[in-house]
């Protein structure tokens, strides 16, 4: 039990790679604080996971939300959790000359602006206690360049960037940085693409599994005190 005693807090928790990633750090011993917009899902898998965990229902594009979830945190874990997974993301599709502006500032809000609000939320805690571990999961679309990817990659693009500015700044403080960087991974956040599986878009067969993520994470956050993951970049073999 790697991380019994240390508590953890998880947004996008209630699916996908967020489930994976509670139920990993659930099984090392980690208290879970969970985060997602989908009440009931997160709910019930908060009670799948046992007693001692908490579930906040909220959308951390909106300021108000996240001021309720770091107080409902604070609270909970007696401070600022020892783990903070900003996993939250979504992904649009769509030529630049097609591309919805509403979407596009959307895009940006939920994978870029969100997760700079919920680290902000508890980083200058983390810093005063001297000691902590944010993990942001990115993509390799924050380094590579494919068609259609406007929003996503602009969004992935700011997020490394954000990242390598926190893992800079923090270094000497005893908060630590992990960049996840996975390719494609097999969650419903393909569902409104289903057409272009295996055409313009890997088939799910091909794709890593949500699992895959979640022991890079609980990887990279067991690791003794004097060695750091600065980033992991993971690739279907």
């Amino acid at each position: 039990m790697p991380l019994a005693g240390r508590s953890a807090l998880i947004t996008g928790a209630s699916r996908g790679i967020g489930a994976a990633v509670a139920r990993q750090l659930a099984g090392a011993g980690a208290r879970l604080a969970l985060v997602a917009r989908g009440a009931d899902a997160l709910h019930a898998l908060a009670q799948e996971l046992g007693a001692g965990h908490l579930a906040v229902a909220a959308d951390c594009t909106r300021a108000a939300d996240v001021a309720r979830v770091a107080e409902a945190v604070t609270t909970w874990a007696g401070g600022a959790p020892d783990i903070l997974v900003n996993n939250a993301g979504v992904y649009p599709r769509a030529k630049l000359h097609e591309q919805d502006p509403e979407e596009f500032a959307a895009t940006l809000e939920l994978n870029l602006a969100a997760p700079f609000r919920v680290l902000r939320a508890f980083l200058s805690a983390m810093r005063e206690r001297g000691s902590g571990h944010i993990v942001t999961i990115g993509t390799v679309a924050d380094r590579n360049i494919w068609p259609m990817n406007g929003a996503y990659s602009a969004s992935k693009y700011g997020l490394r960037a954000l990242h390598e500015v926190l893992y800079a700044e923090a270094r000497g403080s005893g908060v630590q940085a992990t960049l996840i960087a996975p390719g494609a991974v097999d969650t419903d956040i393909w569902q409104s693409h289903e057409a272009e599986l295996g055409k313009t878009l890997s088939p799910r067969h091909r794709m890593l599994r949500p699992d895959d993520v979640a022991r890079a994470v609980l990887y990279a956050v067991t690791q003794p005190p004097h060695m750091t993951v600065h980033e992991l970049r993971l690739s279907p073999a």
